[in-house]
């Protein structure tokens, strides 16, 4: 681990990055994200979803859109569970996994909008 690899480090790159990336070329995978940071093995899709979980708070806790709704699994273009885990215990999506994506695509819009007002 470097010096600038600590969580809430990490979750600064991870926010500019995400601000700063074109809308075309999101969301992001986790791996991409990882790759785009230059995070080595190991742990590096795990640092990347702490980091992701560090940002959920901030952003709930600051009233903003979650621009985590940003980075996706490759493997559904979805979130990982932990995501959506996070967003209920943070009281921004209900318990119902069937709402998740409905919610998710809602919440993916609104840091798209948020991220560019707030260059």
């Amino acid at each position: 681990m470097t010096p600038t690899d600590t969580a809430p480090a990490l979750s600064d790159q991870v926010r500019a990055l995400l601000t700063d990336k074109p809308s075309g070329e999101l969301p992001m995978t986790y791996q991409q994200v990882a790759r785009a940071l230059g995070l080595e093995p190991p742990r590096t899709i795990q640092r990347v979803a702490q980091a992701i979980e560090q940002l959920m708070d901030e952003d709930v806790a600051a009233g903003r859109p979650m621009i985590a709704a940003l980075v996706v699994s490759r493997r559904n273009d979805l979130p990982a569970e932990g995501f959506f885990e996070h967003a209920v215990a943070l009281g921004r999506f209900p318990a119902d996994p069937e709402q998740y994506e409905a919610l998710y695509i809602t919440e993916r819009e609104r840091a798209l909008r948020f991220r560019g007002q707030s260059r």
